[in-house]
């Protein structure tokens, strides 16, 4: 079996557990207690943990090889999902949700694994295999969730915690390093120390197009945590949804986002320039999430929730793809590590800005909101598009 084959079977796994609980999640803190807005803290607890480690996991990958972090990030997945599990007060879920934060560096150093894997002509679809593991996980873990809250909320979590270390101890025997020793040498030396770390952090961020790269993948997350948030809370209020409903309407949008990122991106990045697909992606998420409250029965949710797979598959692995592209081959994990970081905290504050807007406003006031900051990204997306160089790397990318 192939390192790309292997990696997208330990992550796919891994989101299985990430997609039985967050479906659940809004459902399970409203029966203990927790307004909307709190609903939302909780939700960017996670993010907010992510925040703070994902630059650390990044640079120790970077020194240590990705391997040993990606088998920590399982182990603590376990255990964030056992602490699920065991839940009786709004608090235990904060602290699930920040132990599962902190063991959150899969996913970079996930991407980190397919940019040492693969070469520049197929990094985008290697990308995309993350983004079909996403997908998928989504597809298996929402419907999984849902059939086991019939027996109550701890079922879910003890299943996804035997889940997760399941793909620990498999991933222990099977999963090899990707990190080359040279790479690995350079890296322990330039980051050593704290002058080291601080020429890292400001040598990446002299490089404009990363810095739009980054905002755009920021401004999408944020959208896309609202969405996460609100939309099991709105299913609920206004089509009466519970949480087996829930799950199941995730799955079919994980459906559509695997089938997007699986089997479309790859053709797509073939047939057209890469800053194309951007803005494309950006632009489409714009009245997509516009559109959304519109729908009150379960066929027009289902038909717009199309768009807006398609323009989050399309986005996801194409900026990360051009972020690996313009950022140093020896910094890879480094780089994704602070894009995931401001993604983070997109998220964290994504997560508590729509719980706050569905319990104040109405309802619809998180999707007007996410197509104002689409449309601002899709803005951000043109300007990378006329004004970053065609070469990675070039020295016109590299501001004062």
């Amino acid at each position: 079996m192939s390192r790309l084959a292997i990696i997208f079977l330990t992550v796919f796994i891994d989101l299985i557990g990430f997609g039985i609980v967050l479906p659940l999640l809004p459902f399970f803190a409203g029966e203990l207690g927790a307004s909307p807005a709190v609903i939302g803290l909780i939700v960017g607890i996670h993010p907010g943990m992510q925040l703070v480690f994902g630059p650390i996991w990044g640079r120790l990958s970077d020194r240590l090889g990705r391997r040993p972090i990606l088998l920590l990030g399982l182990v603590g997945s376990a255990l964030s999902y056992l602490i699920f599990a065991l839940a009786t007060n709004v608090w235990w879920l904060f602290l699930s949700r920040a132990m599962a934060g902190i063991a959150g560096a899969n996913v970079p150093v996930a991407q980190a694994y397919i940019a040492d894997s693969t070469d520049l002509g197929d990094r985008t679809r290697g990308m995309g295999l993350i983004g079909a593991a996403f997908g998928l996980g989504f597809i298996a873990g929402p419907a999984i969730g849902g059939v086991l809250v019939e027996f109550g909320y701890a079922v879910p979590g003890f299943f996804a915690a035997g889940l997760s270390l399941a793909n620990a101890i498999a991933a222990f025997f099977y999963l090899p390093e990707s990190l080359r020793h040279e790479l690995r040498d350079r890296a322990v030396r330039r980051v050593t120390g704290l002058i080291g770390r601080v020429r890292l952090a400001i040598d990446l961020v002299r490089r404009a197009s990363v810095r739009w790269l980054m905002a755009i993948y920021a401004l999408m997350t944020f959208a896309f945590s609202v969405f996460t948030t609100t939309f099991p809370l709105w299913v609920g209020a206004d089509l009466g949804y519970n949480a087996r409903h829930t799950g199941y309407l995730l799955a079919y949008f994980g459906l559509l986002m695997a089938m997007v990122q699986g089997r479309m991106i790859g053709p797509l990045a073939r047939r057209f320039p890469e800053r194309r697909l951007l803005v494309f992606g950006t632009a489409l998420l714009a009245p997509a999430y516009a559109l959304l409250p519109l729908a009150h029965t379960l066929l027009l949710t289902g038909g717009l929730l199309v768009p807006l797979a398609l323009g989050t598959g399309i986005t996801w692995p194409t900026l990360t793809s051009l972020t690996s592209q313009h950022s140093p081959v020896d910094r890879q994990g480094a780089t994704l590590g602070v894009m995931q970081s401001l993604s983070a905290l997109a998220r964290m504050l994504g997560a508590a800005w729509g719980g706050w807007l569905f319990g104040t406003f109405t309802p619809a006031a998180p999707y007007i909101g996410n197509s104002i900051v689409m449309a601002l990204a899709a803005a951000v997306a043109v300007l990378f598009m006329i004004r970053a160089p065609a070469r990675p790397g070039a020295a016109a990318d590299v501001v004062a």
